[in-house]
């Protein structure tokens, strides 16, 4: 019988020429076990995702009571669900109340979809505008917002009237006209290599759509649950997006987004045509009760609070002569080195040693520093130990 890697390698889809392979035993708390019983040090979540860890026991304990209820009933929004209702009234709540209305799907990208058709409906304009070097999921219309046609040129021709400016360009903001239907903005650049925002630059970007009738949309899918050092990364810096969309940490290790808007706008989708956007999985009961449990858990307990100080240490210990820069927000950190060769080179010592990082998308020259919230100084200061071994191996 072939072993479980070579079924791996023959049936399942691989999107890269050389998958990690490691074969995941179990995870518990900030740790992953692979077969043998060797511990990793997970420092990039999933790609953000798992923001209480792996097996928290408080969405471990919703999924399995949620599941011995129901699952799945019926198309989503037609049935009224404990999880889902229960879910949407606290995240409203958390999101300030504004953006009253929520809308769960399946994933990030599907949050952008429905996030861009929404903005199309309000405004009756077709112009959308995102930033460069920005990622937003790889469905057709939120690739269409990628600016790097490396990811996008196999696939087109991509959704038209898409327009990109440059992230932290106050003049650049001339471009939105009363053409544009919708701006898409992460808070945070994260796939940049960690992009923080200047100043005042998100409210000169909420005061120029204001201003031409264009909706802000939000891309909080990284940076939501946490991750920044406040529940939402857009909280940081005053401004109030039309449109905010969800996913990654939102379900502490479920699948499920959402974009949220005010009523007013996400009743438009209720008619004219009527189902105006609709999804058979979205806000699934068990997912909706993992994400609340987490939401909950994110609120009572410690662990946004300290991310800043937690995220100090990181920045503290990583000195190195191949480190060029630690840049960044809260747990979401960017380790820049030489060039990609040198990043491939430090993530496999860093794998052999224990410890899991990655590359960005936009920026390969850096390392991914992304850990669960509820990670602690020694095992920080673990995983620092880790980072710096691995590149004293470095020529």
């Amino acid at each position: 019988m072939s072993s479980m890697r070579q079924q791996f390698l023959s049936y399942v889809a691989q999107t890269s020429p050389a998958p990690m392979g490691l074969e995941i035993s179990h995870g518990d708390g900030v740790y992953l076990y692979d077969t043998s019983g060797k511990p990793y040090i997970d420092l990039i979540s999933g790609i953000a995702v798992s923001s209480l860890g792996h097996q928290h026991p408080a969405v471990v304990k919703a999924v399995q009571e949620q599941a011995g209820r129901y699952m799945h009933t019926m198309v989503y929004g037609e049935y009224v669900l404990a999880p889902q209702t229960q879910l949407a009234t606290e995240l409203s709540q958390a999101l300030g109340g504004e953006l009253d209305s929520v809308y769960f799907v399946n994933s990030g990208s599907e949050a952008v979809e429905g996030a861009m058709k929404l903005a199309k409906r309000v405004t009756g304009r077709h112009e959308i505008i995102s930033m460069t070097n920005a990622y937003h999921g790889s469905s057709q219309g939120a690739a269409s917002l990628m600016s790097d046609p490396t990811y996008t040129q196999a696939f087109r021709p991509l959704l038209p009237g898409i327009k990109h400016i440059a992230f932290n360009c106050a003049f650049c903001l001339e471009q939105i006209t009363e053409q544009t239907a919708a701006v898409v903005a992460e808070p945070v650049q994260a796939e940049a290599g960690v992009t923080v925002p200047y100043l005042d630059y998100l409210k000169q970007l909420q005061a120029r759509c204001n201003q031409v009738g264009a909706l802000l949309i939000l891309d909080e899918i990284q940076t939501g649950y946490g991750r920044t050092g406040s529940l939402f990364a857009h909280q940081h810096y005053g401004v109030q997006p039309d449109i905010i969309t969800l996913a990654k940490g939102m379900g502490g290790g479920m699948p499920i987004g959402a974009f949220a808007a005010r009523r007013k706008h996400m009743q438009t989708l209720t008619h004219d045509p009527v189902l105006g956007h609709i999804t058979t999985f979205g806000g699934h009961p068990v997912s909706c009760a993992a994400a609340l449990a987490t939401l909950r858990t994110l609120q009572s307990e410690d662990h946004i609070s300290t991310v800043a100080a937690r995220s100090a240490i990181f920045k503290q210990r990583l000195k190195h002569k191949h480190i060029l820069d630690v840049r960044g927000i809260g747990f979401l950190l960017a380790v820049e080195l030489q060039d990609f060769d040198t990043v491939l080179t430090a993530i496999s010592h860093c794998l052999e040693r224990g410890l899991i990082t990655d590359w960005f998308l936009f920026n390969n020259r850096c390392l991914r520093i992304a850990p669960p919230l509820i990670i602690t100084p020694e095992e920080i200061h673990a995983a620092c130990d880790i980072i710096l071994e691995a590149l004293d191996q470095l020529n």
